[in-house]
């Protein structure tokens, strides 16, 4: 747990000092102390995570800022600028789909497993929904993304906003 924190702290590039990184050990200690109870196990519901990001994928598609497109648009450097061209925005929305009925999925595996207190057969579903359902959403996303484009765009890393749209289309 305090390990994975440190992790994603790294990998979110964060300028690592030393105070932000006691706090979060800090916090997460804290948090581990106030749930433990004596002869209780510490195991948080494993479809706590599948819960909150399937919302979060939905929510984002929702209000417009579908995370698929933040994700592609932060790894091309576009920023938000794929947000002003609606085609992207359409596309981004129907790929953020795809990533959503992943974490539905899960839902749909994990929580009778768990209410069932059947825990090998819970650990068996995590592997197989995890990196193989991963790798099926960014192929299927792929798809989606690239169907949902018109024929006259010029792709994910040339957003088109709407006073260049003509220039594009014409040529």
């Amino acid at each position: 747990f305090l390990a994975g924190q440190v992790v994603a702290l790294v990998v979110a590039r964060v300028a690592l000092t030393w105070p932000l990184v006691a706090a979060a050990l800090a916090v997460s200690w804290l948090v581990i102390r106030a749930a433990y109870r004596p002869g209780r196990r510490l195991l948080p519901d494993p479809a706590a995570v599948e819960r909150a990001s399937a919302l979060a994928w939905i929510v984002s598609i929702v209000v417009r800022w579908p995370l698929l497109g933040a994700l592609v648009g932060a790894a091309l450097g576009q920023r938000g600028r794929w947000r002003r061209d609606p085609d992207l925005l359409r596309a981004y929305s129907r790929g953020s789909w795809v990533w959503a009925a992943t974490y539905l999925l899960r839902l749909a595996f994990f929580v009778p497993l768990f209410l069932a207190g059947q825990v090998v057969a819970l650990v068996v579903a995590r592997v197989a929904l995890t990196w193989p359902l991963v790798a099926a959403a960014l192929a299927v996303s792929w798809l989606v993304i690239r169907r949902s484009l018109p024929v006259g765009h010029p792709g994910l890393r040339h957003p088109v906003t709407p006073s260049e749209e003509d220039g594009v289309r014409a040529n």
